[in-house]
């Protein structure tokens, strides 16, 4: 059996002005043939589960694409015309398969196309022909469309948030498709969109409400001639119509069923709506609470700069505070022109900054002090166990540490770095025991790596691209009524 591997990646958040460019896939992932393997195969992203799985089962797999950048701003026409025949290419170029399997987010938006997913996802359908399976693994924090559901014939979305799972539903992709191939099964998925936003405040899987409604969807899982069920949570800042929470059932040929299971579970998310507002604590109280509390670190989330969900990493509104009231803290800003100041000082020297706050307006002034610089780095860090996005390799460019005589030590970094990994901070010789406060730039992904270290987090209100305050959002797309923008009670 000749399998294609397919992986597209890319969380766009549409309210950042900056465009993503092919530049930016290229500094992260974009490869084609074998070099999809050498990348991928062995870590812990959905793709490497679909080389366990199909490896072991001896078939010939054919890696054909993959392509994944940093969550940032609406991919430019020219990107996407680029990536989408790069990809079509190489499934031309591998025909026939005998099946695909499918890595998309679910939440890509280019600038003319609103669904990028559904669009490339249509576009391997129409290649392959009606006939030959197509498995896809998805993001739950994709913006799930009828023309994705449409276009595959099963998917299964990650079930945890951080994103811990992510090789084990590469792994069921897999299966599903060994399955179908081999005549066991015979997959059809159907999907409900209640008109409800999940906010990002209340999508960590290990807390109500996510807890139980994920409870409920492996419960569904037991019943007879279901085979998979996933939550989409959505993604707020892709201002699309699919925007929006979703739920797809894949059964065993039975499209009522599949159908009817989903519009259950979508009406059990309708009757709990008012269990996905947030709780959004401001900076000053954050900051007090993390100072009383006997037990340090504290992790201070910062919602409003979540670099996971595309935002600028260089927010100073923590900064700032923290410093005001002498807390000793940590926090990672993203300012090259920064780094080239403290290399050009030399480590150990004392110099006169002024750090992040430099990409808009949104996310605080830049913060100014003098500073002694600590260390030096090529920024080049990997993570070994399985973590929030399922990477190993990550470089944030050269990299400074340095510190205030206030306790505020900074890393600023010559890339955006998303704040998934621990060792971020010990490989270049930060131990989170000196601080009383470590900030991260994320709401949930950063858990899975700092909860080892931090006994207690607080999620912070801050400004931003990311803001927790949906409402305060200008969407333009978005379908409408939907809750909570229209507290509707039909």
């Amino acid at each position: 059996m000749r399998i294609g591997i397919i992986a597209f990646l890319h969380e766009t958040n549409t309210f950042i002005s900056e465009p993503t460019i092919l530049g930016h896939f290229e500094r992260n992932l974009l490869v084609t043939g074998d070099e999809v393997r050498s990348r991928l195969a062995g870590t812990d992203h959905e793709v490497g589960g679909f080389f366990d799985r199909l490896d072991a089962a001896d078939c010939d797999v054919i890696p054909l694409f993959a392509a994944r950048a940093l969550p940032f701003g609406t991919i430019t026409d020219n990107t996407y015309d680029a990536l989408l025949r790069r990809l079509l290419e190489a499934l031309a170029a591998a025909a026939p398969l005998d099946g695909v399997l499918v890595a998309p987010h679910g939440a890509t938006v280019s600038q003319t196309v609103r669904d990028v997913d559904g669009d490339w996802l249509t576009r391997v359908r129409q290649a392959v022909g009606p006939e030959v399976p197509i498995v896809s693994t998805a993001d739950p924090h994709g913006n799930l469309s009828p023309q994705m559901v449409a276009a595959v014939d099963a998917i299964t979305a990650y079930r945890t948030n951080p994103h811990i799972d992510q090789r084990a539903r590469g792994t069921e992709a897999a299966d599903l498709l060994l399955r179908t191939l081999a005549g066991e099964i015979h997959p059809v998925t159907a999907a409900a969109f209640p008109a409800l936003l999940i906010n990002i405040d209340r999508q960590c899987s290990e807390e109500e409400p996510c807890r139980s409604l994920l409870a409920l969807a492996a419960q569904m899982r037991t019943r007879p001639g279901v085979l998979s069920t996933s939550l989409f949570l959505g993604f707020p800042y892709s201002d699309v119509p699919e925007m929006g929470s979703a739920f797809a059932v894949v059964t065993d040929g039975d499209r009522e069923l599949a159908q009817r299971t989903a519009d259950e579970f979508a009406a059990i998310m309708w009757e709990r709506r008012l269990e996905f507002l947030p709780e959004l604590i401001d900076v000053e109280t954050a900051i007090q609470q993390a100072i009383n509390n006997p037990d340090a670190p504290v992790l201070l989330l910062d919602m409003g700069d979540n670099v996971g969900g595309g935002s600028a990493a260089d927010g100073t509104t923590l900064a700032h505070e923290l410093h005001r009231r002498r807390v000793p803290a940590f926090i990672c800003l993203n300012d090259p022109a920064s780094v080239q100041q403290a290399e050009q000082a030399g480590t150990g020297s004392r110099v006169r900054l002024a750090v992040g706050g430099k990409t808009d307006d949104l996310h605080g002034s830049p913060f100014e002090s003098d500073f002694t610089v600590v260390s030096m780095a090529d920024g080049q860090f990997e993570e070994p166990q399985p973590r929030h996005g399922g990477m190993r390799h990550f470089d944030q460019g050269r990299t400074a540490v340095v510190k205030t005589d206030t306790g505020l030590t900074v890393m600023l970094t010559s890339q955006r770095m998303v704040p998934f990994s621990l060792h971020q901070l010990t490989d270049f010789g930060i131990d989170p025991a000196d601080f009383q406060v470590i900030v991260a730039k994320g709401v949930n992904a950063p858990i899975a790596a700092y909860e080892a270290v931090c006994p207690h987090l607080i999620r912070v209100n801050t400004p931003g691209a990311t803001t927790a305050d949906v409402r305060s959002l200008n969407y333009h797309h978005r379908r409408r009524p939907m809750f909570p923008f229209e507290m509707t009670e039909g």
